[in-house]
């Protein structure tokens, strides 16, 4: 089973991620900007990773925009928050990123990353500035909120490569047959 990894980062986390998916699957790796429809047709697994911005996978269009031409192919995407993982993360991300038909033919992961606020364009910035702001009035913040607040003065990083065990198991399982697409 020929497999092809392509990412789109802003902060560099993403693209961690795909490179080691890459490695231990023994798959293709591209830039989401250099891949295109005739690319993925290519391979019998694409498997797609984007970072996420107000709870959109960037550059998940690619994926959704050729989803009719891929039919017969193993859809595999993850997508890089800094967010610890939860069940209610990966299902509102599900939900707010695929159609009821999509998530029947893609199978989703959520990886945590990191954040760093100096990595990210203006556009970006402004907006996370403001949510910095939102973030600081709420009352009765969570560890995981105060959490985040700090990571704008000292970047975080929550990076693993343990993390892509479930993504990597599941092509696998992909490949030895003993699964079949989602």
């Amino acid at each position: 089973m020929k497999a092809i990894v392509v990412f789109k980062s802003v902060s560099g986390f993403t693209k961690r991620y795909a490179e080691w998916i890459a490695e231990e699957l023994g798959a293709d790796l591209c830039r989401a900007g250099k891949a295109d429809k005739a690319d993925l047709m290519e391979y019998d697994t694409v498997i797609f990773g984007g970072c996420l911005h107000a709870v959109g996978i960037s550059g998940i269009g690619l994926i959704k925009g050729n989803l009719d031409a891929l039919v017969g192919k193993s859809i595999v995407v993850f997508a890089v928050g800094a967010s610890p993982w939860s069940e209610a993360i990966v299902e509102e991300l599900e939900e707010r990123n695929f159609t009821k038909d999509e998530r029947a033919r893609i199978k989703l992961f959520y990886l945590r990353g990191g954040f760093d606020l100096g990595k990210l364009g203006l556009p970006y910035r402004i907006l996370m500035i403001l949510f910095k702001f939102l973030l600081k009035m709420k009352k009765g913040k969570t560890a995981d909120e105060e959490e985040m607040i700090r990571a704008y003065a000292n970047p975080a990083d929550f990076t693993v490569k343990g993390n892509i065990g479930g993504l990597t198991d599941y092509v696998e399982a992909l490949k030895s047959g003993a699964l079949t697409m989602v």
